[in-house]
């Protein structure tokens, strides 16, 4: 047989199916990240939206802004998913029916390298209410603030020490009615004043950290142990509302979670999933916007430690 007629014989073959991509641990982690990033932006795009749909002042331009975003942030969302897809190794056979394209198509609109560039330089959006709504950030619920769950805090500590709002005062070296203002929610303390409260009532001050940092907003403080973090800020919640007791959050939940749902929440072992977290947010009168970022560093943490320090 000649050379022209083996090579005939060979492309009248059918070709192999194209074998899937070597494998990429590392990217594979980075898309995961970038994954959850895009997912809280989806949502902090989607609740301006329908923000904006449920006011009657509300621009077509903004709501039609706010689509538009969102468009396009499932578009990059997608591209992440691709290209995680082939850093794990897995075929672009199993995404193209549901993306209702071609492998070829999938894997020319999101290669690798373009989408690690557009997340190096991709901007996240800000939980804003719209500019016309200036009374918008009045619809939160007094009680849910940051601030007020810290003045909350600070009150029953207060009031759970016996000690007179003079010794207060006179340890900060201001005037009773300064802390009153501040006790009630009115005026926001200073951390050096809040470590004053904890010290005249014998409370570690860490422990009302996460609470003040909330109410501050500035970024958490304990980088290095973001799971003791979020355990405590939980903890400062359900002390600001009272301490009630397991069965009075989860009837409050309506059982929505379970008792060890709970306890982990608050004393570990393990991070819970988000709903649990999400959930027991609101029954804790506080915001889900609030304990997302910090459940979200505590689950990254929580994943890439050995198990037995989880407790």
């Amino acid at each position: 047989m000649s050379t022209r007629s083996r090579v005939q014989t060979a492309d009248n073959a059918p070709r192999p199916a194209r074998t899937a991509p070597s494998a990429d641990p590392a990217r594979a982690r980075r898309c995961t990240e970038a994954l959850r990033d895009i997912a809280e932006d989806c949502t902090v795009v989607s609740e301006s939206l329908l923000l904006n749909a449920y006011s009657a002042a509300a621009l077509n331009t903004e709501l039609l802004q706010r689509l538009v975003a969102l468009r396009d942030l499932v578009d990059e969302a997608i591209g992440v998913v691709v290209v995680r897809q082939r850093a794990q190794g897995e075929p672009l056979a199993d995404l193209a029916p549901i993306a209702k394209r071609t492998e070829d198509r999938l894997r020319k609109k999101y290669d690798p390298p373009s989408v690690d560039r557009a997340l190096a330089t991709r901007r996240r959006p800000n939980p804003a209410t719209p500019a016309h709504n200036t009374e918008a950030a009045a619809d939160t619920p007094i009680l849910r603030r940051p601030g007020q769950r810290l003045a909350s805090a600070l009150t029953r500590m207060k009031e759970g020490s016996g000690r007179r709002q003079r010794e207060f005062a006179e340890k900060m070296g201001v005037h009773e009615s300064y802390v009153s203002r501040m006790l009630s929610g009115q005026r926001d303390p200073s951390w050096k004043h809040v470590k004053i409260i904890c010290d005249v009532c014998g409370v570690d001050p860490e422990w009302m950290k996460p609470l003040w940092e909330a109410a501050a907003d500035v970024q958490p403080s304990n980088a290095n142990d973001p799971v003791t973090y979020l355990r405590t800020y939980l903890q400062g919640l359900h002390y600001a509302l009272g301490s009630p007791d397991p069965e009075v959050i989860l009837t409050a939940a309506q059982h929505t979670i379970s008792a060890h749902d709970l306890s982990r929440a608050l004393y570990g072992p393990g991070v819970p999933d988000w709903p649990v977290i999400d959930r027991l947010t609101v029954v804790l009168q506080s915001l889900p916007t609030i304990t997302r970022p910090l459940w979200r560093r505590a689950q990254a943490a929580a994943e890439s430690a050995p198990t037995d320090t989880l407790n």
